[in-house]
């Protein structure tokens, strides 16, 4: 147990910062939003393409381990759909409400954690992750929340929308470059290498530092039963979806077996209460954030003991 917890208290000392930093007034809460754009825009994509483009392309387009994590990805999402439709919820709030339980903290924890517990595996793990959250699960998500809006110009706008925002998204971009760049041999001209691996060497710590931000002040009272919920589907339904469905698929390496459990057992997405927002269901989303990443602490660390 305390090997585990050598994994896992680096990780939450590190959100623990930023949520005292922000608690303590050193920082403002605001202050962290460009600090998570940079994690977002520069140092992930820098991270994600030079490890791609350094690695084979069999290694890259593994095939079993998207068909695992979407099939347990969806598998959860339409669970906690079904039980939301069922408890009154519209098909808006329960499109939102769902959402929360099938989308993992991939870059912000996932990363981190996960390259301290199994090592470089971790890069292609949370690369083949974000290709199902980002084609699948969130259109999926905003389709249907949108579908239950009155009239269908605004859905149509959503599916161009969601469209241009795959094409612009950086983390996209740098799959498809470094995918480009492994499938032609090509070599990394030196000062770029270097530098690539300066911003992806920022990735981790800031990504942490901001979890723990986001988390400051994020309301919880009168909405914990929600909350829980959603929590309790991320932290245990969504990797029992995954682990089930990995055993559907060829086998996969033993360290990448591991990884896509740990990836699909972390707290939902830090964006999570912005893409809720626009639909009147940001506190909930972030208080069931709020719920999760605390959880986890323990869960993580329980799974990582069994693993």
């Amino acid at each position: 147990m305390l090997n585990v917890l050598a994994i896992t208290s680096p990780i939450f000392l590190l959100i623990a910062l930023g949520y005292g930093a922000v608690q303590a007034g050193i920082m403002e809460k605001g202050g962290t939003r460009p600090l998570g754009a940079f994690v977002l825009t520069f140092a992930l994509p820098a991270l994600i393409f030079k490890s791609l483009a350094q690695r084979p392309v069999a290694e890259i387009a593994n095939w079993g381990y998207l068909a695992a994590y979407g099939g347990g990805s969806l598998i959860a999402y339409f669970l906690l759909f079904g039980l939301a439709r069922w408890q009154g919820k519209t098909l808006t709030a329960a499109a939102i409400h769902a959402l929360g339980g099938s989308i993992s903290n991939s870059a912000f924890i996932g990363y981190p954690l996960v390259t301290l517990a199994l090592g470089p595996v971790a890069v292609v793990a949370m690369t083949l992750n974000m290709v199902i959250e980002n084609v699948v699960m969130l259109p999926l998500a905003l389709i249907l929340a949108e579908s239950g809006t009155n009239g269908g110009g605004k859905l149509r706008d959503v599916l161009y929308g969601t469209a241009l925002r795959l094409i612009k998204n950086p983390l996209i971009a740098a799959i498809c470059a470094g995918a480009a760049m492994s499938l032609g041999g090509l070599p990394l001209p030196g000062p770029l290498e270097k530098a690539l691996a300066l911003l992806a060497a920022a990735a981790a710590p800031v990504a942490l530092f901001v979890i723990g931000g986001t988390l400051a002040g994020l309301p919880l009272r009168g909405m914990l039963g929600d909350a829980m919920q959603i929590a309790s589907a991320k932290l245990f339904v969504h990797p029992a979806a995954v682990y089930a469905c990995l055993q559907l698929v060829p086998p996969l390496a033993p360290e990448l077996s591991k990884a896509i459990v740990i990836f699909a057992a972390l707290p939902m997405a830090a964006i999570y209460p912005l893409l809720a927002q626009p639909y009147d269901r940001a506190e909930q989303g972030a208080a069931a954030l709020a719920v999760a990443t605390m959880a986890s602490f323990v869960t993580i660390s329980t799974l990582l003991a069994l693993l």
